[in-house]
């Protein structure tokens, strides 16, 4: 049996239990080597850097990269690749610290048709995790991320209007844009994509979002397209309008219960009408959208 692909990260200051439950997971698909590169913008307290990065050593893993400043827009994409180099040649595992993968077959038969198909790439989606409620709270590690987060929908896609597709393995040979959405020249062919269950809505996500926008706006966070500050102020007006939760009862965003140990029967379906239609938002051909952006009319 070949080795298991090296999981590839750029960790910014996630909270430990996060760490230590995404470890878990990958370990359980048979990860044996983590190539993780942390970096803290300055509002993160050094006693904050020094506990994330105590919990990842004390799970047998010695950071490869330890950076601090702003979160510009190719910070995460320079960290990335300078991991992907440590690697070297063969297939790399591409996954933040907030998304754990659910694939439909163990980890080097997916690679091995990928391989076949000669694509170079395994495309996902992202299915986003909420609380029952909506309402972004933290969670018991030792009830774990399903309990705490029960439903999924596509809300990246229905309320940021972010690209919801990710690369999730990719051959050492293939250039992946930054947030590993795609790879130019080598779509994904797999279908349906592998589910991403992205955790990103828990606590604090509203005091990043505030943070995103107004680093963004202001150049303090250097960005070369306008969709960070939109996402993130389609965000808050969301939050805003729905108390601070995210609107789980909406029929625009429908989510149902999910787990990260099977995948939905819904899922090869709409995930994969999903990822054939999905579009970009055409900036500048139309009006403002709610975040204070300008988008094409049918966006």
């Amino acid at each position: 049996m070949p080795p298991s692909p090296p999981l590839i990260a750029v960790i910014g200051p996630v909270e430990p239990a996060l760490l230590t439950a995404w470890v878990h997971h990958y370990r359980s698909l048979g990860v044996e080597q983590f190539l993780l590169a942390f970096h803290f913008p300055g509002h993160v307290d050094h006693d904050q850097c020094h506990q994330l990065l105590h919990t990842c050593r004390e799970m047998g893993i010695a950071p490869e990269i330890v950076s601090r400043g702003p979160w510009h827009e190719h910070t995460n994409p320079h960290l990335r690749d300078a991991l992907r180099e440590r690697a070297g040649e063969g297939w790399h595992l591409l996954a933040d610290s907030d998304e754990l993968h659910t694939y439909p077959a163990p980890l080097d038969e997916v690679i091995a048709e990928a391989a076949r198909s000669g694509i170079g790439t395994v495309g996902g989606l992202m299915l986003d995790r909420v609380s029952n409620d909506g309402t972004p709270t933290g969670w018991d590690p030792d009830r774990g991320l399903d309990t705490g987060y029960p439903l999924g929908g596509f809300l990246t896609h229905h309320l940021l209007r972010a690209d919801p597709r990710k690369i999730v393995l990719a051959h050492s040979g293939i250039t992946v844009a930054s947030g590993n959405h795609r790879a130019e020249g080598h779509r994904p062919a797999n279908r349906p994509p592998v589910p991403v269950h992205h955790f990103k809505w828990r606590a604090g996500v509203g005091e990043d979002a505030e943070r995103r926008a107004s680093h963004s706006d202001n150049g303090i966070w250097k960005t070369a397209s306008p969709a960070r500050l939109s996402e993130a102020r389609r965000l808050l007006d969301h939050l805003q309008r729905h108390d601070g939760r995210i609107g789980v009862g909406s029929s625009r965003i429908p989510f149902r219960p999910v787990t990260l140990q099977a995948v939905p029967g819904w899922w090869a379906e709409e995930a994969t009408r999903l990822v054939a239609t999905w579009r970009p938002p055409a900036w500048g051909r139309g009006q403002k959208d709610p975040g204070g952006m300008i988008s094409s009319p049918s966006s």
